[in-house]
């Protein structure tokens, strides 16, 4: 018993534990303190910098926001002043005059600025133009434009309820106005009792537009311009040029007949008569005319 040894056991000491002693106690309290007003007056000095540094936020921002503008304001007075269109180009429109092409496509705001418009009509044409499948505007210089009239492809008219009703040369109805297209013939003679819109005309006849189709294409073909297309009971055509009518007769040989009309037709002007062309052969070099 006497040879066993005592263990005493020693308790760990905490590392963050400070023993403060009495005489060094008020020296702490003052550094307390002194770092509590070092973070008071950091504070304030970073409300005084943010308070006195809004107002010149505001003012970097109105300056740079101004200088912005003038750059904006000068670059559009550049575009207006350096991009006004002087001469445009018109081509492929019969139904509607240049002048009338020309307004639609500048009409509106900036509409004589070709730099705009390029914007306005990039990738697409114009649509929705009674007559016209579609108008594609390209720019060719700063103050030149060209604008493309693509019109839908009209084989002739016939007149219903006071209006002309207008058809392409499948027989469906493209457009109908109260106005008439120069260089489009009138067709007579068809028999019909209504008329839709984007449907064909409701002929007995149907595969008479295809002949009208023919005979106006011949007609383009040497520069001549019938004023009407008529058929009669027996889809026998005559065309009328003037007060002169010429009978073609039945659909054979129509391409021939208009090829030596070409040259017959000057000596009908001013005249009133019909000149008869029914009958046709390569060796026939005269036709009759009777004269009314």
């Amino acid at each position: 018993m006497g040879n066993k040894k005592t263990v005493k056991r020693v308790k760990k000491k905490n590392p963050n534990l400070r023993l403060i002693k009495n005489e060094n106690y008020g020296q702490e309290k003052k550094k307390q303190e002194k770092k509590k007003q070092e973070k008071d007056r950091r504070r304030e000095e970073r409300q005084e910098k943010l308070r006195f540094g809004k107002p010149k936020r505001v003012v970097i921002l109105l300056v740079m926001f101004f200088a912005l503008s003038l750059l904006l304001g000068g670059a559009f007075f550049y575009i207006l002043k350096n991009y006004k269109v002087t001469t445009v180009h018109v081509e492929g429109n019969i139904h509607y005059t240049s002048e009338e092409i020309r307004d639609m496509v500048m009409g509106g705001r900036f509409g004589d600025n070709s730099l705009l418009l390029s914007l306005k009509y990039r990738d697409k044409g114009i649509e929705g133009v009674p007559f016209i499948e579609t108008m594609d505007v390209s720019i060719e210089a700063r103050d030149t434009i060209r604008i493309s009239v693509y019109e839908k492809a009209l084989a002739g008219y016939v007149r219903y309820l006071e209006r002309y009703v207008y058809f392409d040369k499948d027989g469906i109805v493209v457009e109908t106005s109260q106005e008439e297209t120069a260089g489009i013939p009138q067709v007579t003679g068809l028999a019909f009792d209504h008329v839709v819109l984007h449907e064909p005309l409701p002929v007995e006849k149907p595969e008479l537009f295809d002949e009208i189709l023919n005979i106006t294409q011949q007609l383009s073909k040497y520069s001549l311009t019938a004023d009407k297309i008529y058929f009669d009971s027996a889809y026998e055509v005559t065309l009328y040029f003037g007060d002169a009518r010429v009978a073609i007769g039945e659909n054979v040989d129509i391409d021939e007949k208009i090829m030596k009309l070409q040259y017959l037709l000057p000596n009908l002007v001013g005249k009133s008569g019909i000149l008869d062309m029914r009958e046709y052969s390569e060796d026939t070099t005269t036709y009759s005319f009777e004269q009314d």
